[in-house]
């Protein structure tokens, strides 16, 4: 059969895909089941049945001296890093959390459960002042990092707690159990909101640290993933304030698996969720289309763990084969499978009636609907409406509503400009909506301009123009890597 080309630009792009992904590294070093794998901004940490924990640097994944990491006296079941990357949690079997000394590997605290029943999972608090350890019990601990010494302590009403997630601002946080609840804790271990969200019990869960604007208040909400043994990954949206309460939606469920789901992890900017199953396979996600970008089917075994780098697209997949393999992202060809998937519906003057009202529930104003579609508002339409036209042809008499409107209208025409330049979103500044010509990446995580930032800084202080928490640290980092992708695509679409 001749080779026959394939018929469009987008296909093109959508056939370069496979190349978006590639294994760089597998660490072999552990002599049973992985359990946890996790990342600092210069460190990645493995825990395993074999009762130890490892460090490896990420310039070359050499194991530091210091490592393995020895003092539990049973299977290590789940670590993390605090937000500095100087401490590292590991919790066991044997009923003890301990915190590490990552410089060095010395013990620096060892944190008994008080019910001494095995603990499943540990987090630290995105301000490290406090960690959660979560036990097969059901007890919940919320430790203060600073003193180690028990702070609260609560228990769920059935089953192992084996799952647990801060949200990004840090005033709450969210366990999951083997029975498949999920409970929402603020952060004084109140118990806000409790229900099953996964059958066959829950087996992880995660916070994306990109809020997502929505709500009738205009509350700030933030995407939680949870998945379990019944094969499925579960996206919520979570907001709380003190003023205006607790909210807590369902938002779609991604079937993408076809055995119990073991792990689940967000990308540090929010934009991929990653996921390993007992099916062998890891799946990763565009978090916006919930589209699959990629499946990864190099492991053996039940792939047990998965997290991504903070501050590099690197991805880290453990598994009970006793590995653990780093995957390297290719930017440029990331940005373009996301701008093939998005082509149909990116141009908002195409929408039609019906993805209008979509935009508007998902904005929080489905209040609107009904208005909008009386008054056969389409995306061209749409585009084009006034304060007088909303005023007097749509007849919405509340300012307060209006002005929402017309702000979420004014975000539209931003990203249509970003759109119709054909410039990937990962290529434009946050602070400045420009491409960027000398990237680093801040404490928080994210890309910026370093003239727009460093001005941001000098006048914000030390907050995060993505999250508004305040940054760990002022060093910016230059981001070679993005640099060197926007150079490659503006040798390409700029001659």
């Amino acid at each position: 059969m001749p080779f026959v080309s394939s018929a469009t630009p987008q296909a093109d792009i959508l056939l370069q895909i496979k190349d978006m992904v590639k294994i760089i590294h597998t660490l072999a070093d552990h002599d049973d089941d992985v359990n946890c794998c996790a990342f600092s901004s210069s460190l990645l940490a493995t825990c395993s049945l074999d009762k130890t924990i490892r460090l490896y640097s990420l310039s070359d994944f050499s194991e530091l001296p210091h490592s393995p990491l020895k003092f539990h006296t049973y299977a290590v079941h789940c670590c993390c890093f605090s937000p500095s990357g100087h401490i590292l949690a590991s919790c066991s079997t044997d009923g003890t959390t301990v915190l590490w000394d990552t410089q060095n590997g010395q013990t620096l605290a060892v944190m008994e459960q008080p019910s001494g029943s095995p603990v499943r999972v540990c987090r630290f608090s995105p301000d490290a002042t406090c960690l959660v350890s979560g036990s097969a019990d059901g007890t919940v601990v919320l430790w203060n990092a600073q003193s180690y010494k028990l702070y609260r302590c609560a228990s769920v009403k059935d089953g192992s707690l084996v799952a647990c997630a801060f949200s990004p601002n840090g005033n709450l946080f969210v366990t999951g159990s083997s029975c498949g609840d999920l409970t929402v804790w603020d952060d004084k271990m109140r118990c806000l909101h409790s229900e099953k969200a996964h059958d066959l019990g829950i087996t992880c869960c995660d916070f994306s640290s990109q809020p997502v604007s929505g709500g009738e208040q205009g509350l700030q909400f933030f995407r939680l993933a949870s998945c379990g043994q019944d094969c499925q990954i579960k996206i919520w949206l979570i907001s709380f304030t003190h003023t205006l309460g607790f909210e807590l939606k369902y938002k779609s469920t991604l079937s993408g698996h076809c055995a119990p789901v073991l792990t689940c992890a967000f990308s540090h900017d929010g934009q991929m969720l990653v996921s390993g199953s007992v099916d062998k396979s890891v799946i990763v996600y565009d978090t916006n289309t919930e589209n699959i970008l990629h499946t990864l089917t190099q492991h053996t075994r039940y792939v047990t763990t998965c997290a991504f780098a903070p501050s590099i697209l690197l991805l880290a997949t453990g598994s009970m084969d006793k590995t653990v393999n780093i995957w390297q992202f290719d930017l440029e060809t990331l940005c373009q499978a996301r701008i093939a998937e998005d082509q149909p519906k990116q141009f908002t003057e195409d929408w039609s009636e019906d993805d209008v009202s979509n935009w508007l529930c998902a904005q929080g104003l489905k209040d609107l609907v009904g208005i909008f579609k009386m008054n056969n508002i389409d995306g061209r339409e749409l585009l084009n409406l006034t304060k007088e036209s909303l005023a007097d042809d749509l007849k919405i008499e509340s300012l307060g509503l209006r002005s929402k409107v017309l702000r979420k209208i004014e975000e539209l025409r931003t990203k249509m400009k970003t759109l119709s330049s054909g410039i990937p979103d990962e290529f434009i500044c946050p602070i400045t909506r420009e491409l960027m010509k000398d990237p680093v990446i801040a404490s928080d995580g994210y890309s910026y301009e370093k003239e727009a930032m460093e001005n941001w800084i000098s006048k914000k202080k030390r907050t995060s123009p993505m999250t508004n928490l305040v940054l760990p640290s002022v060093v910016l980092i230059p981001n070679r890597t993005l640099k060197m992708a926007i150079d490659r695509w503006l040798e390409t679409h700029q001659k």
